[in-house]
Protein backbone atom coordinates (compact mmCIF):
# COMPACT_ATOMS: atom_id res chain seq x y z
CA UNK A 1 0.00 0.00 0.00
CA UNK A 2 2.77 2.58 0.89
CA UNK A 3 4.61 1.67 -2.37
CA UNK A 4 1.25 2.32 -4.27
CA UNK A 5 0.81 5.82 -2.64
CA UNK A 6 4.58 6.80 -2.55
CA UNK A 7 4.23 6.27 -6.57
CA UNK A 8 1.29 8.42 -6.75
CA UNK A 9 2.46 10.94 -5.02
CA UNK A 10 5.76 10.66 -7.35
CA UNK A 11 3.77 11.03 -10.54
CA UNK A 12 2.00 14.15 -9.07
CA UNK A 13 4.97 15.48 -8.08
CA UNK A 14 6.26 15.06 -11.50
CA UNK A 15 2.78 16.27 -13.49
CA UNK A 16 2.53 19.45 -11.22
CA UNK A 17 6.29 20.38 -12.06
CA UNK A 18 5.54 19.60 -15.97
CA UNK A 19 2.41 22.04 -15.31
CA UNK A 20 4.51 24.68 -14.26
CA UNK A 21 7.40 24.57 -16.13
CA UNK A 22 5.82 24.02 -19.39
CA UNK A 23 3.95 27.33 -20.85
CA UNK A 24 2.97 25.27 -24.49
CA UNK A 25 -0.45 23.84 -23.00
CA UNK A 26 -0.30 21.05 -25.84
CA UNK A 27 3.29 20.01 -24.76
CA UNK A 28 2.56 20.25 -21.38
CA UNK A 29 -0.57 17.75 -22.25
CA UNK A 30 1.74 15.38 -23.76
CA UNK A 31 4.34 15.26 -21.37
CA UNK A 32 1.47 14.35 -18.76
CA UNK A 33 0.29 11.75 -20.95
CA UNK A 34 4.18 10.34 -20.98
CA UNK A 35 4.30 10.63 -17.36
CA UNK A 36 1.50 8.44 -16.76
CA UNK A 37 2.31 5.91 -19.44
CA UNK A 38 5.91 5.63 -17.92
CA UNK A 39 4.78 5.70 -14.16
CA UNK A 40 1.87 3.60 -14.63
CA UNK A 41 1.57 1.36 -17.80
CA UNK A 42 -1.21 2.62 -19.61
CA UNK A 43 -1.89 1.25 -22.65
CA UNK A 44 -3.41 4.45 -24.13
CA UNK A 45 -4.66 8.61 -22.64
CA UNK A 46 -5.78 11.13 -24.48
CA UNK A 47 -6.99 14.50 -23.71
CA UNK A 48 -10.21 16.19 -25.60
CA UNK A 49 -11.21 20.01 -25.39
CA UNK A 50 -14.40 21.22 -25.60
CA UNK A 51 -15.17 24.08 -28.77
CA UNK A 52 -18.72 25.03 -28.72
CA UNK A 53 -20.71 21.59 -28.54
CA UNK A 54 -17.54 19.64 -30.15
CA UNK A 55 -14.91 17.82 -28.73
CA UNK A 56 -11.55 16.90 -30.59
CA UNK A 57 -8.20 15.15 -29.10
CA UNK A 58 -5.74 18.00 -28.18
CA UNK A 59 -2.98 15.62 -27.20
CA UNK A 60 -2.68 11.80 -26.98
CA UNK A 61 -0.22 8.77 -26.27
CA UNK A 62 -0.69 5.64 -28.23
CA UNK A 63 -2.81 7.32 -31.10
CA UNK A 64 -1.74 7.87 -34.09
CA UNK A 65 -2.13 11.22 -36.11
CA UNK A 66 -5.06 9.80 -37.98
CA UNK A 67 -6.47 7.97 -35.09
CA UNK A 68 -6.38 11.73 -33.59
CA UNK A 69 -8.28 13.09 -36.50
CA UNK A 70 -10.88 10.52 -36.14
CA UNK A 71 -11.23 11.00 -32.50
CA UNK A 72 -14.09 13.91 -32.46
CA UNK A 73 -16.85 14.35 -30.41
CA UNK A 74 -20.36 15.46 -29.62
CA UNK A 75 -21.49 16.16 -26.54
CA UNK A 76 -23.24 13.38 -24.83
CA UNK A 77 -22.07 11.23 -28.09
CA UNK A 78 -20.41 7.87 -26.64
CA UNK A 79 -18.60 7.69 -23.06
CA UNK A 80 -16.70 10.81 -23.72
CA UNK A 81 -19.43 12.99 -24.97
CA UNK A 82 -21.72 12.30 -22.42
CA UNK A 83 -18.81 12.51 -19.55
CA UNK A 84 -18.50 16.00 -21.26
CA UNK A 85 -21.81 16.43 -21.13
CA UNK A 86 -23.08 15.45 -17.27
CA UNK A 87 -19.62 16.62 -15.82
CA UNK A 88 -19.59 12.33 -14.14
CA UNK A 89 -16.68 9.98 -14.42
CA UNK A 90 -16.85 7.34 -15.87
CA UNK A 91 -15.25 3.72 -15.39
CA UNK A 92 -15.62 1.15 -18.18
CA UNK A 93 -14.19 -2.07 -16.44
CA UNK A 94 -14.18 -3.85 -20.25
CA UNK A 95 -15.12 -1.67 -23.17
CA UNK A 96 -16.06 -4.88 -25.40
CA UNK A 97 -18.91 -5.42 -23.33
CA UNK A 98 -20.29 -1.82 -23.49
CA UNK A 99 -22.08 -0.82 -26.10
CA UNK A 100 -22.12 2.74 -26.00
CA UNK A 101 -18.19 3.06 -26.43
CA UNK A 102 -17.74 3.91 -29.73
CA UNK A 103 -14.14 3.59 -30.02
CA UNK A 104 -13.70 6.27 -32.99
CA UNK A 105 -10.52 6.29 -33.26
CA UNK A 106 -10.08 2.94 -34.60
CA UNK A 107 -7.42 2.08 -32.28
CA UNK A 108 -8.24 -0.35 -29.53
CA UNK A 109 -8.87 -3.64 -32.12
CA UNK A 110 -10.23 -6.45 -30.86
CA UNK A 111 -8.59 -6.66 -27.62
CA UNK A 112 -11.64 -7.00 -25.32
CA UNK A 113 -10.02 -6.82 -21.84
CA UNK A 114 -9.01 -3.19 -21.66
CA UNK A 115 -10.86 -0.87 -19.27
CA UNK A 116 -11.64 2.97 -20.05
CA UNK A 117 -11.47 5.57 -17.49
CA UNK A 118 -12.60 8.96 -18.43
CA UNK A 119 -12.39 12.29 -16.40
CA UNK A 120 -14.08 15.78 -16.84
CA UNK A 121 -11.77 18.38 -16.77
CA UNK A 122 -13.22 21.28 -14.73
CA UNK A 123 -12.87 24.83 -14.25
CA UNK A 124 -15.00 26.44 -12.23
CA UNK A 125 -17.72 23.72 -12.61
CA UNK A 126 -17.88 23.86 -16.53
CA UNK A 127 -16.41 21.31 -18.08
CA UNK A 128 -13.87 22.39 -20.68
CA UNK A 129 -12.60 18.80 -21.60
CA UNK A 130 -11.79 15.22 -20.60
CA UNK A 131 -8.93 13.56 -19.95
CA UNK A 132 -9.26 9.56 -20.46
CA UNK A 133 -6.67 6.40 -20.10
CA UNK A 134 -7.01 2.78 -21.46
CA UNK A 135 -5.80 0.04 -18.77
CA UNK A 136 -4.74 -3.66 -19.32
CA UNK A 137 -6.50 -5.99 -17.23
CA UNK A 138 -4.15 -7.36 -15.12
CA UNK A 139 -4.07 -9.17 -11.96
CA UNK A 140 -3.35 -6.65 -9.17
CA UNK A 141 -5.08 -3.71 -11.76
CA UNK A 142 -6.70 -1.30 -9.13
CA UNK A 143 -9.42 0.88 -11.08
CA UNK A 144 -10.56 3.09 -8.37
CA UNK A 145 -7.12 3.74 -7.70
CA UNK A 146 -6.29 5.00 -11.24
CA UNK A 147 -9.60 6.74 -11.51
CA UNK A 148 -9.31 8.82 -8.12
CA UNK A 149 -5.67 9.62 -9.54
CA UNK A 150 -6.46 11.06 -12.88
CA UNK A 151 -9.57 12.83 -11.14
CA UNK A 152 -6.55 14.78 -9.47
CA UNK A 153 -4.37 15.27 -12.17
CA UNK A 154 -7.26 16.38 -14.55
CA UNK A 155 -7.62 19.46 -11.44
CA UNK A 156 -3.90 20.66 -11.49
CA UNK A 157 -4.31 20.59 -15.18
CA UNK A 158 -7.54 22.83 -15.51
CA UNK A 159 -6.36 26.48 -15.00
CA UNK A 160 -3.88 26.22 -17.31
CA UNK A 161 -5.94 24.35 -20.07
CA UNK A 162 -8.74 27.07 -19.09
CA UNK A 163 -6.05 30.03 -19.77
CA UNK A 164 -4.92 28.35 -22.73
CA UNK A 165 -8.83 28.07 -24.19
CA UNK A 166 -9.09 31.51 -23.53
CA UNK A 167 -6.42 32.67 -25.32
CA UNK A 168 -7.10 30.65 -28.37
CA UNK A 169 -10.84 31.52 -28.27
CA UNK A 170 -9.14 35.24 -27.75
CA UNK A 171 -6.54 35.03 -30.67
CA UNK A 172 -9.80 33.49 -33.08
CA UNK A 173 -12.25 36.28 -32.31
CA UNK A 174 -9.34 38.68 -33.24
CA UNK A 175 -8.91 37.10 -36.14
CA UNK A 176 -12.54 37.09 -37.14
CA UNK A 177 -12.90 40.56 -36.05
CA UNK A 178 -9.83 41.47 -38.17
CA UNK A 179 -11.26 39.98 -41.14
CA UNK A 180 -14.71 42.28 -40.74
CA UNK A 181 -12.46 45.65 -40.09
CA UNK A 182 -10.86 44.80 -43.08
CA UNK A 183 -13.80 43.66 -45.28
CA UNK A 184 -15.48 47.20 -44.30
CA UNK A 185 -12.72 48.87 -44.64
CA UNK A 186 -12.34 47.59 -48.47
CA UNK A 187 -15.84 48.16 -48.60
CA UNK A 188 -15.48 52.06 -47.47
CA UNK A 189 -12.67 54.08 -49.17
CA UNK A 190 -10.79 56.16 -46.62
CA UNK A 191 -9.83 59.31 -48.09
CA UNK A 192 -6.70 60.65 -48.60
CA UNK A 193 -6.96 64.13 -47.32
CA UNK A 194 -8.45 62.50 -43.83
CA UNK A 195 -6.72 60.89 -41.27
CA UNK A 196 -7.97 58.69 -38.88
CA UNK A 197 -9.19 54.93 -37.88
CA UNK A 198 -11.16 55.87 -34.83
CA UNK A 199 -15.55 54.73 -34.98
CA UNK A 200 -16.16 58.52 -35.43
CA UNK A 201 -14.21 58.97 -38.39
CA UNK A 202 -14.74 55.45 -40.01
CA UNK A 203 -18.78 56.63 -39.87
CA UNK A 204 -17.24 59.68 -41.40
CA UNK A 205 -16.10 58.12 -44.36
CA UNK A 206 -19.02 55.87 -44.91
CA UNK A 207 -21.17 59.12 -44.99
CA UNK A 208 -18.62 60.51 -47.45
CA UNK A 209 -18.95 57.39 -49.68
CA UNK A 210 -22.92 57.58 -49.49
CA UNK A 211 -23.29 61.37 -50.14
CA UNK A 212 -20.46 61.56 -52.74
CA UNK A 213 -21.67 60.39 -56.07
CA UNK A 214 -25.35 62.28 -55.48
CA UNK A 215 -25.48 65.98 -56.15
CA UNK A 216 -27.02 66.31 -52.64
CA UNK A 217 -26.62 69.82 -50.54
CA UNK A 218 -24.13 68.80 -47.53
CA UNK A 219 -23.86 70.29 -44.19
CA UNK A 220 -20.32 69.70 -42.56
CA UNK A 221 -21.02 70.53 -38.99
CA UNK A 222 -17.90 70.62 -36.61
CA UNK A 223 -15.74 73.17 -34.24
CA UNK A 224 -13.50 74.74 -35.67
CA UNK A 225 -9.84 72.95 -36.65
CA UNK A 226 -11.93 69.88 -37.01
CA UNK A 227 -10.99 69.59 -41.02
CA UNK A 228 -14.30 70.53 -42.51
CA UNK A 229 -12.69 71.78 -45.93
CA UNK A 230 -10.62 68.31 -45.89
CA UNK A 231 -14.15 66.46 -45.73
CA UNK A 232 -15.36 68.83 -48.39
CA UNK A 233 -12.64 67.92 -50.49
CA UNK A 234 -13.45 64.27 -49.97
CA UNK A 235 -16.34 64.44 -51.09
CA UNK A 236 -15.33 66.03 -54.48
CA UNK A 237 -12.80 64.73 -55.53
CA UNK A 238 -14.82 60.71 -54.51
CA UNK A 239 -17.37 62.29 -56.70
CA UNK A 240 -18.99 62.60 -60.34
CA UNK A 241 -17.04 66.20 -60.00
CA UNK A 242 -13.61 65.90 -59.05
CA UNK A 243 -12.30 66.68 -62.34
CA UNK A 244 -14.35 70.18 -61.72
CA UNK A 245 -13.65 73.47 -60.37
CA UNK A 246 -14.15 73.44 -56.40
CA UNK A 247 -14.42 77.01 -55.18
CA UNK A 248 -14.36 77.98 -51.58
CA UNK A 249 -15.98 81.11 -50.10
CA UNK A 250 -15.11 81.79 -46.13
CA UNK A 251 -18.00 83.80 -44.81
CA UNK A 252 -16.57 84.96 -42.21
CA UNK A 253 -13.26 86.47 -43.91
CA UNK A 254 -15.29 88.16 -46.44
CA UNK A 255 -16.64 92.16 -45.40
CA UNK A 256 -20.58 91.96 -45.49
CA UNK A 257 -20.46 94.86 -47.76
CA UNK A 258 -18.62 92.28 -50.66
CA UNK A 259 -20.03 89.11 -49.79
CA UNK A 260 -22.65 89.42 -52.43
CA UNK A 261 -20.67 90.58 -55.31
CA UNK A 262 -18.03 87.65 -54.06
CA UNK A 263 -20.50 85.31 -54.58
CA UNK A 264 -22.39 86.17 -57.52
CA UNK A 265 -19.94 89.00 -58.98
CA UNK A 266 -21.18 92.26 -60.04
CA UNK A 267 -21.29 94.31 -63.45
CA UNK A 268 -18.27 97.33 -64.38
CA UNK A 269 -20.09 100.69 -62.62
CA UNK A 270 -22.18 98.94 -60.08
CA UNK A 271 -20.71 100.57 -56.91
CA UNK A 272 -17.40 103.04 -56.17
CA UNK A 273 -14.10 100.71 -57.09
CA UNK A 274 -15.94 98.32 -60.04
CA UNK A 275 -14.19 99.37 -63.10
CA UNK A 276 -15.26 96.37 -64.81
CA UNK A 277 -17.29 92.99 -64.54
CA UNK A 278 -16.44 90.49 -63.00
CA UNK A 279 -17.87 86.84 -62.49
CA UNK A 280 -18.56 85.75 -58.92
CA UNK A 281 -17.81 82.42 -56.95
CA UNK A 282 -20.83 81.03 -57.94
CA UNK A 283 -19.99 81.42 -61.70
CA UNK A 284 -16.94 80.36 -61.44
CA UNK A 285 -17.82 76.93 -59.97
CA UNK A 286 -20.07 76.25 -62.98
CA UNK A 287 -20.30 72.43 -63.21
CA UNK A 288 -18.00 71.91 -60.15
CA UNK A 289 -18.51 72.42 -56.06
CA UNK A 290 -18.58 75.42 -54.14
CA UNK A 291 -17.95 75.09 -50.72
CA UNK A 292 -19.48 78.22 -48.16
CA UNK A 293 -17.31 77.72 -45.08
CA UNK A 294 -18.53 79.45 -41.78
CA UNK A 295 -22.06 80.03 -43.07
CA UNK A 296 -23.26 80.71 -39.42
CA UNK A 297 -21.69 84.30 -40.29
CA UNK A 298 -23.69 85.33 -43.03
CA UNK A 299 -26.33 88.17 -42.68
CA UNK A 300 -29.79 87.89 -42.63
CA UNK A 301 -29.49 90.12 -45.43
CA UNK A 302 -27.38 87.60 -46.88
CA UNK A 303 -28.89 84.49 -46.33
CA UNK A 304 -32.54 85.29 -48.15
CA UNK A 305 -30.14 86.07 -51.38
CA UNK A 306 -28.25 82.27 -50.93
CA UNK A 307 -31.56 80.85 -50.14
CA UNK A 308 -32.80 81.72 -53.36
CA UNK A 309 -30.10 80.74 -55.29
CA UNK A 310 -30.27 77.24 -53.43
CA UNK A 311 -33.91 77.06 -54.48
CA UNK A 312 -33.66 77.42 -58.26
CA UNK A 313 -29.98 77.74 -58.68
CA UNK A 314 -30.38 80.86 -60.45
CA UNK A 315 -28.56 84.32 -59.22
CA UNK A 316 -28.48 88.03 -60.76
CA UNK A 317 -24.77 90.32 -60.51
CA UNK A 318 -24.99 93.37 -58.79
CA UNK A 319 -25.70 96.10 -60.66
CA UNK A 320 -27.65 94.04 -62.85
CA UNK A 321 -31.23 92.53 -64.06
CA UNK A 322 -30.09 89.57 -65.77
CA UNK A 323 -31.36 86.45 -64.40
CA UNK A 324 -28.27 83.61 -64.65
CA UNK A 325 -27.57 80.22 -63.52
CA UNK A 326 -25.43 78.17 -62.29
CA UNK A 327 -25.11 74.19 -62.02
CA UNK A 328 -23.55 73.60 -58.41
CA UNK A 329 -23.03 71.22 -56.07
CA UNK A 330 -23.37 73.09 -52.72
CA UNK A 331 -21.31 71.74 -50.04
CA UNK A 332 -22.06 74.39 -46.69
CA UNK A 333 -19.83 74.15 -43.08
CA UNK A 334 -20.13 75.74 -40.01
CA UNK A 335 -18.75 75.71 -36.83
CA UNK A 336 -21.64 77.80 -34.89
CA UNK A 337 -24.96 76.34 -33.57
CA UNK A 338 -27.75 76.94 -36.04
CA UNK A 339 -30.61 75.70 -34.04
CA UNK A 340 -29.44 78.35 -31.42
CA UNK A 341 -29.00 80.95 -34.07
CA UNK A 342 -32.31 80.22 -35.62
CA UNK A 343 -34.03 80.97 -32.17
CA UNK A 344 -32.06 84.16 -31.78
CA UNK A 345 -33.41 85.18 -35.22
CA UNK A 346 -30.03 85.38 -36.80
CA UNK A 347 -30.39 82.18 -39.08
CA UNK A 348 -33.06 81.62 -41.26
CA UNK A 349 -35.21 78.51 -40.49
CA UNK A 350 -35.91 77.91 -44.15
CA UNK A 351 -31.96 77.80 -45.33
CA UNK A 352 -30.92 75.88 -42.44
CA UNK A 353 -33.61 73.21 -44.06
CA UNK A 354 -32.03 73.93 -47.82
CA UNK A 355 -28.63 73.09 -46.68
CA UNK A 356 -29.32 70.27 -43.59
CA UNK A 357 -30.30 67.55 -46.74
CA UNK A 358 -27.07 65.55 -45.16
CA UNK A 359 -25.22 66.64 -42.31
CA UNK A 360 -22.29 64.82 -41.36
CA UNK A 361 -20.73 65.89 -38.02
CA UNK A 362 -16.88 65.99 -37.46
CA UNK A 363 -15.71 64.99 -33.80
CA UNK A 364 -13.26 67.29 -31.62
CA UNK A 365 -10.01 66.07 -31.27
CA UNK A 366 -10.48 65.29 -27.62
CA UNK A 367 -13.59 62.73 -29.19
CA UNK A 368 -10.83 60.96 -31.11
CA UNK A 369 -8.00 60.70 -29.17
CA UNK A 370 -7.05 57.18 -30.63
CA UNK A 371 -6.08 59.16 -33.43
CA UNK A 372 -3.32 61.58 -32.05
CA UNK A 373 -0.90 59.30 -32.52
CA UNK A 374 -1.79 58.82 -36.43
CA UNK A 375 -2.38 62.33 -37.16
CA UNK A 376 1.55 63.29 -35.31
CA UNK A 377 2.76 60.98 -37.16
CA UNK A 378 1.33 62.54 -40.27
CA UNK A 379 2.55 65.97 -39.08
CA UNK A 380 5.91 64.62 -38.41
CA UNK A 381 6.73 63.36 -42.29
CA UNK A 382 5.31 66.85 -43.32
CA UNK A 383 7.01 68.99 -41.67
CA UNK A 384 10.42 66.92 -41.90
CA UNK A 385 9.69 67.13 -45.91
CA UNK A 386 8.83 70.66 -45.43
CA UNK A 387 11.75 72.09 -43.30
CA UNK A 388 14.45 69.63 -43.97
CA UNK A 389 14.42 67.92 -41.16
CA UNK A 390 14.74 63.78 -39.74
CA UNK A 391 13.15 63.65 -36.64
CA UNK A 392 12.87 60.12 -36.56
CA UNK A 393 10.18 59.37 -33.43
CA UNK A 394 7.83 60.73 -30.79
CA UNK A 395 8.83 59.90 -27.19
CA UNK A 396 6.64 58.28 -25.01
CA UNK A 397 6.04 61.21 -22.62
CA UNK A 398 5.65 63.08 -25.71
CA UNK A 399 3.01 61.55 -26.80
CA UNK A 400 1.42 60.76 -23.51
CA UNK A 401 1.16 64.63 -22.89
CA UNK A 402 -0.57 64.80 -26.29
CA UNK A 403 -3.27 62.38 -25.41
CA UNK A 404 -3.63 63.63 -22.10
CA UNK A 405 -3.78 67.37 -23.47
CA UNK A 406 -7.32 68.65 -24.49
CA UNK A 407 -6.91 70.52 -27.54
CA UNK A 408 -9.08 73.04 -28.04
CA UNK A 409 -7.99 74.24 -31.80
CA UNK A 410 -8.18 70.31 -32.44
CA UNK A 411 -6.51 68.90 -35.84
CA UNK A 412 -4.97 72.28 -36.19
CA UNK A 413 -3.55 72.84 -32.90
CA UNK A 414 -1.88 69.31 -33.32
CA UNK A 415 -0.52 70.70 -36.65
CA UNK A 416 0.66 73.73 -35.27
CA UNK A 417 2.41 72.16 -32.13
CA UNK A 418 4.22 69.51 -33.87
CA UNK A 419 5.37 72.17 -36.44
CA UNK A 420 7.24 74.23 -33.66
CA UNK A 421 8.49 70.76 -32.04
CA UNK A 422 10.32 69.90 -35.28
CA UNK A 423 11.40 73.40 -35.34
CA UNK A 424 12.83 73.59 -31.83
CA UNK A 425 14.13 69.15 -31.74
CA UNK A 426 17.87 69.28 -30.55
CA UNK A 427 17.91 65.48 -31.59
CA UNK A 428 16.35 62.91 -33.80
CA UNK A 429 13.22 62.97 -31.04
CA UNK A 430 10.16 65.26 -30.05
CA UNK A 431 10.50 64.84 -26.59
CA UNK A 432 7.87 66.51 -24.01
CA UNK A 433 9.81 69.02 -22.45
CA UNK A 434 10.07 70.67 -26.67
CA UNK A 435 6.33 70.82 -26.88
CA UNK A 436 3.93 74.48 -26.15
CA UNK A 437 3.57 75.81 -23.08
CA UNK A 438 0.21 75.24 -22.74
CA UNK A 439 0.75 71.14 -23.23
CA UNK A 440 3.38 71.67 -20.24
CA UNK A 441 0.53 73.81 -17.84
CA UNK A 442 -1.72 71.11 -18.08
CA UNK A 443 0.71 68.55 -17.48
CA UNK A 444 1.71 70.55 -14.81
CA UNK A 445 -1.42 71.59 -13.20
CA UNK A 446 -4.13 69.03 -14.00
CA UNK A 447 -6.59 70.32 -11.62
CA UNK A 448 -6.78 73.81 -13.12
CA UNK A 449 -8.87 72.35 -15.95
CA UNK A 450 -11.90 70.80 -16.22
CA UNK A 451 -13.33 67.80 -15.20
CA UNK A 452 -13.62 66.67 -18.37
CA UNK A 453 -10.15 67.13 -19.16
CA UNK A 454 -9.48 65.11 -15.79
CA UNK A 455 -11.37 62.32 -17.01
CA UNK A 456 -9.54 63.05 -20.23
CA UNK A 457 -5.87 62.20 -18.55
CA UNK A 458 -7.43 59.35 -16.55
CA UNK A 459 -8.82 57.78 -20.12
CA UNK A 460 -4.69 58.66 -21.33
CA UNK A 461 -3.38 56.95 -18.60
CA UNK A 462 -5.46 53.74 -18.87
CA UNK A 463 -4.74 53.81 -22.92
CA UNK A 464 -1.02 53.90 -21.93
CA UNK A 465 -1.05 51.03 -19.24
CA UNK A 466 -3.01 49.06 -21.79
CA UNK A 467 -1.31 49.79 -25.12
CA UNK A 468 2.01 49.47 -22.73
CA UNK A 469 0.78 45.42 -21.65
CA UNK A 470 -0.68 44.80 -25.82
CA UNK A 471 2.95 45.59 -26.82
CA UNK A 472 4.00 43.08 -24.06
CA UNK A 473 1.82 40.13 -25.17
CA UNK A 474 2.17 41.10 -29.09
CA UNK A 475 -1.31 42.02 -28.73
CA UNK A 476 -2.77 39.47 -27.24
CA UNK A 477 -5.86 40.39 -25.03
CA UNK A 478 -6.37 37.32 -22.28
CA UNK A 479 -2.49 37.63 -21.77
CA UNK A 480 -2.31 41.57 -21.70
CA UNK A 481 -5.83 41.11 -19.21
CA UNK A 482 -4.08 38.83 -16.89
CA UNK A 483 -0.86 41.13 -16.72
CA UNK A 484 -2.52 44.17 -15.43
CA UNK A 485 -5.23 42.21 -13.33
CA UNK A 486 -8.46 42.40 -15.35
CA UNK A 487 -11.14 40.12 -16.38
CA UNK A 488 -10.91 39.65 -20.15
CA UNK A 489 -14.53 41.41 -20.46
CA UNK A 490 -13.35 44.59 -18.77
CA UNK A 491 -10.53 45.02 -21.06
CA UNK A 492 -12.36 44.55 -24.03
CA UNK A 493 -14.88 47.27 -23.05
CA UNK A 494 -12.11 49.45 -22.76
CA UNK A 495 -10.22 48.54 -25.71
CA UNK A 496 -13.03 49.40 -27.19
CA UNK A 497 -13.82 52.49 -25.53
CA UNK A 498 -10.78 54.17 -26.51
CA UNK A 499 -10.34 52.93 -30.00
CA UNK A 500 -7.30 50.84 -29.76
CA UNK A 501 -6.74 48.15 -31.84
CA UNK A 502 -4.84 45.00 -30.03
CA UNK A 503 -3.94 43.36 -33.55
CA UNK A 504 -1.45 46.54 -34.40
CA UNK A 505 0.85 45.44 -31.30
CA UNK A 506 1.46 42.11 -32.61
Amino acid sequence: MNRCKNLEMAVLNQISQAVLREKNVSAMLQLVLGILYREMGLLRGTVTLRRGDLLYIEASHGLSEEEMRRGKYHLGEGITGQVALTGKARIIPDISREPEFLDRTGARGRNSHVAFICVPILHKDEVIGTMSIDREMLPGADLERDFNLLEIVANLMAEAVSLWLGEHEERSRLMAENARLKQALDRISVPAEVIGNCQAMRAVYAMIEQVASSSATVLIRGSSGTGKELVARAIQRTGSRKDKPFIVVNSAALPENLIESELFGHEKGAFTGAVSRRIGRVEAAHTGTLFLDEIGDLSIAMQVKLLRFLQDRTFQRVGSNEERSSDVRVIAATSRNLEKLMEQGLFREDLYYRLNVFPIHLPDLAERRSDIPLLAAHFLAKFNKLHRRRIRRISSSAMNLMTAYHWPGNVRELENCIERAVLTATDDSIHSYGLPAALQAAARHPGSNSLGDFASRVEAFERTLIVEALKANRGNVAASARMLNLTIRILHYKIGKLGITPALYR
